[in-house]
């Protein structure tokens, strides 16, 4: 007599990198707990034992309630977990509409459970390492504080053993991640470039550290040694440091703690020291009190900077923060910036950074790379792999994920390059 099939729980997670590792803990949490069951990190096609939903709302509460609603819809009878990033105004709008929807934690869930060795993840070339949980910021547009709190490091020592497990088992990038890794250690007396040399020393193998999201302003204690750690091959020439606005005024306004100058400063020794380093940033349109002045020095930043990557988000309140009360206060010194506005301007960022993205993904035109291939193309009968700035580039055939090869860049596009495989 045949046994009857595993139950199936499904474990999907939205946003960040950080959120993507708490969804992997999360699913091996749930599989030592049901040792039974079978995890999968894709939308089921059959009824569902469970549905976790590791949602995030940093952009606002619709992306992670359609996945809410999509689950109900397609599985009624399957019971809801919801974890990750949700502040209160999330849970009351769950809560309206599915009153049988479950709030939890990563924390709750791993409450009496011993570590687990497990290395279930998503990908089976792509271990995610949290290294820290929170930030020291208090930045007046941000929710995600208000669920993750202070910053907490995690110990060096674990963070090592943990990406020497998962180079063991077979990865071959590992992405360091956390709300803002760049404060990593101050609370511990540690920072981000001695972790990260701490591995490099200790772990061998062929593989590569891809560095988290990490606010501007705590970089120069150790800018010099930051740098040196993009020398070393295992290190991607890559570095997400979100500078929000390029008015000084703004950034005040939003309680960030640098200046234009200190991103813009840099952002340019990145590229001076390495002319093909991927430069990512992030823009905020439309954020209480930002004049067309203040809109014109983002632009400019925008320009003289030409990051490669650049998340253009027009400014949504969310409730609890400060930048909700100064919407709503109307007041002459931050008054809310039109709709209709926030769309001209976050157009014209969009259009001028689409355009230094293609001059810069250009510069790689008849250069040949080791790249690793990553996942299936949006286009049929394409490879995504990733070189070592991590740009995607796209290859004709399906290759298996997990294999390293050398490409000739022929063509390239604002968001890829077009490679062949020689």
């Amino acid at each position: 007599m045949s046994s009857a099939p595993a139950q199936v729980i499904a474990v999907l997670s939205q946003g960040c990198a950080a959120n993507f590792g708490d969804g992997e803990k999360i699913a091996r949490v749930l599989a030592a707990q049901i040792p039974d069951g079978k995890i999968t990190f894709e939308f089921p096609t059959k009824p569902p034992q469970a549905f976790y939903l590791n949602v995030c709302t940093v952009k606002g509460n619709s992306t992670a309630l359609k996945l809410v609603q999509r689950a109900a819809s397609a599985f009624p009878q399957a019971p809801i977990f919801i974890t990750g990033c949700a502040p209160r105004d999330f849970r009351e709008a769950v809560l309206k509409e599915f009153p049988q929807a479950i709030f939890t934690s990563l924390k709750q869930l791993q409450a009496g459970l011993d570590a687990s060795p497990s290395t279930l993840r998503e990908s089976p070339f792509v271990g995610i390492v949290n290294i820290e949980e929170g930030c020291l910021d208090a930045c007046a547009f941000c929710s995600t504080r208000l669920v993750k709190g202070r910053l907490k490091s995690f110990g060096e020592g674990a963070i090592v053993e943990q990406v020497q497990r998962l180079v063991d088992d077979g990865c071959q990038e590992i992405q360091l991640t956390g709300q803002d890794c760049a404060c990593y250690g101050f609370d511990t007396g540690t920072n981000l470039a001695l972790l990260v040399q701490k591995i490099l020393a200790k772990v061998p193998g062929d593989y590569r550290l891809r560095l988290g999201m990490g606010n501007p302003r705590h970089i120069p204690s150790y800018k010099d040694a930051l740098l040196e750690c993009f020398q070393d091959e295992r290190v991607y020439r890559f570095l997400h440091i979100p500078v929000q606005s390029g008015s000084d005024h703004v950034l005040q306004l939003m309680n960030r703690k640098h200046s234009a100058e200190d991103y813009r400063n840099f952002a340019l020794e990145l590229v001076e020291k390495f002319p093909l380093f991927t430069l990512s940033t992030d823009l905020i349109v439309g954020f209480p009190g930002e004049s067309e002045d203040d809109f014109k020095q983002t632009l400019k930043l925008l320009k003289e900077t030409r990051p490669t990557v650049c998340n253009i988000t027009r400014f949504v309140a969310r409730e609890g923060t400060v930048a909700a009360r100064m919407e709503s206060a109307d007041s002459p010194d931050c008054r809310g910036v039109p709709d209709a506005e926030k769309h001209e301007r976050s157009a014209l960022l969009f259009d001028t950074f689409k355009k230094i993205a293609q001059e810069n993904n250009e510069q790689w035109i008849g250069s040949t790379c080791t790249v690793i291939t990553e996942k299936a193309g949006h286009r049929e009968g394409t490879t995504i792999a990733r070189n070592n700035a991590y740009r995607p580039v796209a290859l004709q055939g399906s290759i298996p994920a997990g294999e390293k090869l050398q490409a000739r860049i022929v063509k390239a596009e604002p968001f890829a390059l077009i490679g062949e495989r020689l």
